[in-house]
């Protein structure tokens, strides 16, 4: 079977709201030395996607420092602040991400997500030859990252608000099949206490 390409979007530009007063970014915060977004950034880039696409938005310039020389697309969403359905519109409209069949959608905000889990994602979407909804289980409870294929581009640009790619599954209509990857699939740091748990150190 032909190989079905596949782009990362990768999602960036938050508001980081539950972090408190601190003024801390949870994607700042550092794991083994390197803030979270890069790591996330590099577990993409060392995947088999053909592509990865960071958008960001709220304190933009120091994520686009922490992403310095990686082989990689940035794009701003000046909407981010509507919430995620924008930074959704603008990944899926990039020049990286256009032609792939599937777009991988990834939370710069789960530190647990490895690159091999990436590749059993891509995998099975080859398997569907790019026709199906890939979605990360954990213990057959849905999380992240999905994929969705690019049937659904037109459905993503009338996207609006806090949406993300789980209203699309429920309505899509499209075949979904769940890939287990553990407990990564569910592991999201929103919160100062959430950084500290999972083995990180927050910077101000």
């Amino acid at each position: 079977m032909a190989e079905v390409s596949v782009a990362i979007v990768l999602l960036a530009a938050g508001m980081a709201t539950r972090m408190g007063k601190s003024g801390a970014h949870k994607l700042l915060a550092e794991f083994d030395g390197i803030p979270l977004v890069r790591r996330s950034a590099i577990t993409a880039t060392d995947s088999g996607a053909m592509s990865v696409t960071v958008v960001v938005g709220h304190r933009q310039k120091d994520i686009r420092e922490a992403l310095t020389g990686l082989p990689l697309t940035i794009i701003e969403n000046p909407d981010y602040a509507s919430g995620m359905a924008s930074s959704l519109r603008a990944g899926f409209t990039g020049l990286q991400a256009s032609g792939a069949q599937g777009i991988l959608v990834m939370l710069a905000d789960m530190p647990g997500i490895s690159s091999d889990d990436l590749n059993h994602l891509i995998q099975a979407f080859s398997e569907t030859g790019g026709s199906a909804i890939i979605r990360a289980v954990s213990q057959g409870k849905r999380g992240n990252p999905v994929i969705l294929p690019r049937a659904l581009n037109d459905a993503i640009s009338r996207l609006e608000g806090d949406v993300g790619a789980r209203h699309l599954i429920e309505t899509s209509g499209l075949q979904v099949i769940d890939v287990e990857i553990g407990d990564a699939a569910h592991l999201d740091v929103d919160t100062p206490e959430a950084i500290v748990a999972a083995g990180g150190i927050i910077v101000v």
